[in-house]
């Protein structure tokens, strides 16, 4: 167990019950939440389930950042239920056009030594803080509302080392992808990053953020730096200094591992499509043409970067084969930009400047070109997020992002041949809350407005003793909750899980062929079970508990893999879907999509045994025995048996 780190300081003080060794489930208070459209109206529609008449976390917040583009009424229509709904709760709320869920939260609300549950996955952005921010399913998000403790397993501690100070054009996000190159976007579950030494003192807040929320992409729990005199620096400039507190690892702190990381060796790098953790250097692609250039996302949109880029772009012109989009964080961002004239630079080089919101982070608009390299500072670059089909979408920072853009190719911003902007820190941002309708308590007067699209959570039934189950699909290695629920145009139907599971694993979908929701509605009403195979790392990236809801709306009782990521996992549980892995990994090979997978003595077997004996029958006749693992709790496995959470309340 690693001792006297922030990690475990933060743990001991919201810790309510469990065994502190890692592994083992232990239970925390929650301080505060954050939801955001997308992943909020089914929270809160779950929160009105369990008919909780006001929100008992010390402060709760609902963003609206994601569903912006209002193609027909659905998010519009889920955007008066949030508002509306927000103020009978007594929850805070941030319009659309505010900004971010996560750069707002940073800057307005976030405090050094709170815990932060968020139905995003990269809610970990508090981390730059010193919160102990911590992505989860909306139905998690709920219950912390509710004021319930949150669940988790008790995690191990990577020390990440910093030493020295980044050179001019290498950046915060060079860090986080050189970890990306060492830790990978898997292997990583059951740990929480939290960075120490000399080296910390010369990252600001911003730049913090930006490597702890892309630290969602390692598959750890959270990631999180020390609260020191930067923080106190940046609390002061947004008229918060009252939340400031000093906090960090003892000198004698032990990790369960330590990296240690130079930060003037960093280069420009770049992770090339499509995963995180594929990482090059910049030299080594410089040249390569380049057709889109996007700089924002929650990971790179604060002021200080949007400010670089201005002043790179300042009397420059983007050429005529690039399109280049700017994307602020949060309406804070944008103002100021626009008061100090930065955002004219801007606009005069060329760029088209976006909504303050997620936009085509999530495949909201600016789809790049077929057979075109799109560059971006964004988090994730798994195919087809951007809503191109065969897309080429490279992360990188906005330092290497403006040179592209200038150049029309990639092109190490070192070589540029342009003195690196002096971005002065901060003494006081502008601060403007009339977005922002801050909570004063519950009224239950309130009208909760609730338009024709937006349904109610759909109800599962018990899991059977019988698992009498059909293998629905079988699908590879990182299998993102993306290519479970996709995004993009379909995001708008997320309040409407009929219409919304009808496009599950669509990408997946064969010409001519029944899609997965066909044959999954055809099995369950056969009077069957549907399951789902995977291989390593199933159900990585988003937090999207409709990666489980829609599934279980469609009669899926358990998922077999041979490793499960942790939110996705907790979501499984959360609507009474078996999480299973293979005990051999050999078995993935031989079981097929139309194989019967059937459980006897399913409630007698989930036990702390923790084995699970299946058959399976081929269409032929032929039967083999399939030996199954599970890390479930005692807990987990009341609410798998009672068919999900909701049915526990």
């Amino acid at each position: 167990m690693a001792k006297g780190t922030v990690v475990q300081k933060i743990i001991d003080r919201h810790y309510v019950g469990g065994e502190k060794v890692p592994g083992s489930p232990v239970s925390i208070r929650i301080d505060q939440t954050l939801t955001q459209d997308a992943t909020g109206t089914m929270a809160y529609l779950e929160l009105e389930a369990m008919r909780v008449p006001a929100v008992k976390t010390e402060l709760s917040v609902s963003y609206v950042d994601h569903n912006m583009m209002q193609n027909g009424p659905e998010n519009r229509n889920d955007h008066l239920y949030l508002q509306s709904v927000a103020a009978a709760k007594g929850v805070t709320f941030s319009a659309p056009g505010n900004g971010i869920c996560h750069q707002v939260h940073l800057e307005r609300f976030g405090a050094p030594g709170k815990t932060l549950l968020g139905s995003d996955s990269h809610t970990p952005t508090g981390g730059g803080i010193g919160m102990m921010a911590i992505g989860a399913g909306g139905l998690d998000v709920a219950l912390a509302m509710a004021g319930k403790p949150f669940r988790l397993a008790y995690p191990k501690v990577i020390g990440v080392k910093l030493t020295g100070r980044l050179a001019p054009w290498c950046a915060a996000k060079d860090v986080i992808l050189h970890l990306l190159s060492i830790l990978t976007t898997k292997g990583n579950v059951g740990c929480v990053v939290e960075y120490f030494g000399p080296g910390v003192a010369s990252l600001s807040v911003p730049q913090r953020a930006t490597i702890t929320n892309m630290g969602a992409e390692l598959g750890v729990t959270t990631s999180i730096f020390p609260s020191d005199e930067a923080t106190k620096r940046f609390l002061e400039a947004q008229g918060r200094a009252e939340c400031y507190q000093e906090l960090s690892a003892d000198a004698d702190a032990e990790y369960d591992r330590v990296i240690e990381i130079e930060l003037d060796r960093i280069v420009p790098l770049a992770a090339c499509p499509s995963s995180p953790d594929q990482i090059k250097p910049i030299s080594e692609l410089a040249g390569r043409k380049v057709g889109q250039v996007i700089i924002g996302s929650c990971t790179n949109s604060s002021y200080r970067d949007l400010a670089m880029v201005a002043q790179t772009l300042k009397g420059r012109r983007v050429p005529p084969q690039v399109t280049l989009a700017i994307a602020p964080g949060s309406r804070q961002v944008l103002e100021m930009l626009s008061r100090n004239g930065m955002l004219a630079d801007i606009i005069a080089a060329g760029a088209r400047i976006l909504e303050t919101g997620c936009g085509p982070c999530i495949g909201q608009g600016q789809s790049p070109a077929q057979d075109t390299i799109t560059v971006r500072t964004f988090n994730r670059n798994f195919a087809g997020r951007t809503g191109t089909k065969g897309d080429q979408a490279y992360l990188v920072s906005p330092e290497t992002a403006v040179a592209a853009a200038l150049t029309g190719v990639f092109t190490d911003p070192r070589t540029l041949g342009v003195a690196y902007p002096e971005i002065a820190e901060v003494d006081h941002f502008l601060i403007n809350d009339n977005m922002i309708t801050r909570a004063a308590g519950a009224d239950p007067s309130v009208e909760i407005i609730r338009k024709p699209t937006i349904g109610e959570p759909p109800v599962n039934g018990p899991l059977p003793d019988r698992i009498d189950g059909t293998v629905v699909i079988k699908v590879g290695d990182k299998i993102t909750t993306d290519h479970i629920m996709p995004a993009g145009i379909h995001l708008k139907l997320r309040s409407n899980i009929p219409a919304y599971a009808k496009v599950a694993f669509e990408c997946f979908t064969e010409p001519g062929r029944p899609s997965f929701a066909e044959r999954a509605a055809a099995v369950r009403d056969a009077g069957r079970c549907g399951v789902i195979v995977g291989r390593d790392s199933y159900g990585q990236g988003s937090s999207r508990e409709h990666a489980a809801i829609c599934p279980m709306y469609l009669g899926v009782k358990a998922v077999i893999a041979l490793a499960i990521e942790r939110i996705h996992s907790a979501n499984l549980v959360n609507f009474g879907i078996l999480p299973l892995f293979f005990a051999n990994a050999g078995d993935y090979d031989r079981i097929d999509e139309g194989d019967s997978v059937i459980l006897e003595n399913t409630h007698q077997q989930l036990a702390p045994e923790k084995t699970v004996m299946a058959r399976v029958v081929k269409p032929n006749g032929e039967e083999w025995p399939l030996e199954l693992k599970h890390r479930l709790s005692a807990e987990d496995i009341r609410i798998i048996l009672a068919g999900g959470m909701l049915n526990c309340q």
